[in-house]
């Protein structure tokens, strides 16, 4: 298997996905996320790995 870099994009992407998800440990709520900083941090990991798995993503 050939592990190829992120594009830019999928890096920001999953940039933004990990520090929504570390705010609340920082004690800035986002009330309007209803969803499980585990599970932002779990996407955010999901979309770097097949940013580096799959070509051209």
């Amino acid at each position: 298997m050939r592990l190829t870099a992120p594009s830019f994009i999928v890096f920001l992407i999953s940039l933004v996905l990990f520090v929504i998800a570390v705010l609340p440990l920082a004690g800035i709520a986002i009330p309007s996320i209803g969803v499980s900083t585990l599970w932002l941090l779990i996407a955010a990991y999901v979309v770097l790995a097949a940013g580096v798995l799959f070509k051209g993503i």
